[in-house]
């Protein structure tokens, strides 16, 4: 068992003690402050940070490296979201491999995504918004290694009150259950050398390709959804020097023609057909 499996099975457990401690204390008034109740938090964020900095932080060796060019993932008019282009980690940790990961939004015409809203409607349905049943595609040759969607696709999270419950409630019980809750039905292929991507939040029962298919660039994997920790439908996209999420670390990444969107950036992917060769 490796050092970063390992700690991830002790912050799990570490989070779980929490929630066991605090159903305990409601049921049994053992006596003690509720507060000594956040130690497991404090001791699993501690074990959290110690662990990035050990081994997943861009400037250890192994993370250390050039970035890949790979062909885009998607087609059309989209949007950068939490881009490497503009910090590392891009979402704010290294778990899961996500240092340089970056989301992608659909936005074929200004104005047909449904924005935030700060109370109403507190949701909306997955095929409200244009990225619901995007195609996505292989961005090299590669195998698929793994290939899941069978988590539901669920409500938008595009208010305050469900953003708050996203970060704060589902969000730590997914994280419980390890990477596949988080990120929900996903591909992962093998690009070759050491280098892994992964297609995040798939829409349920879309998958194209089995594992141990060989694919090429352009070729159709599956279809963007809301399932995992996601807010709304969108591609979260990152490359990794391992196929598992939970142990591996991220990887930069460029596409080719388009480079790595800033946050915020709309840029226009060729279709498969218009691609270099």
């Amino acid at each position: 068992m490796s050092g970063r499996t390992l700690a991830n099975i002790t912050y799990r457990g570490l989070q779980l003690t929490f929630f066991v401690l605090v159903a305990a204390h409601i049921t049994l008034d053992p006596g003690y402050p509720w507060w000594w109740n956040l130690l497991p938090l404090v001791l699993s964020w501690a074990l959290l940070v110690a662990a990035h900095r050990w081994g997943g932080a861009p400037d250890s060796p192994r993370a250390a490296r050039e970035p890949v060019e790979v062909a885009p993932p998607v087609t059309g008019r989209w949007t950068a979201r939490n881009s490497p282009a503009d910090r590392t980690p891009s979402h704010g940790t290294h778990a899961y491999g996500q240092t340089f990961a970056i989301d992608v939004v659909a936005e074929p015409e200004q104005g047909t995504r449904p924005g935030f809203r700060p109370l109403w409607p507190l949701a909306r349905r997955a095929d409200a918004y244009p990225a619901f049943g995007a195609p996505l595609l292989a961005v090299a040759d590669a195998t698929v290694v793994r290939a899941t969607d069978r988590q539901r696709d669920h409500l938008s999270r595009t208010s305050l009150p469900g953003l708050l419950y996203l970060m704060f409630l589902e969000g730590a019980v997914r994280d419980l259950f390890g990477a596949t809750r988080i990120v929900g039905n996903h591909v992962v292929l093998d690009l070759g050398d050491g280098t892994y991507a992964l297609y995040a939040h798939l829409q349920r029962g879309s998958l194209a390709v089995r594992e141990g298919d060989r694919v090429r660039p352009g070729q159709l994997l599956a279809r963007c959804g809301n399932s995992g920790n996601s807010s709304e439908p969108h591609l979260h996209f990152q490359l990794m020097d391992g196929p598992d999420p939970d142990t591996a670390r991220g990887v930069p990444f460029t596409w080719q023609g388009i480079g790595v969107p800033r946050d915020g950036e709309v840029f226009e992917a060729p279709s498969t057909a218009s691609r270099p060769a």
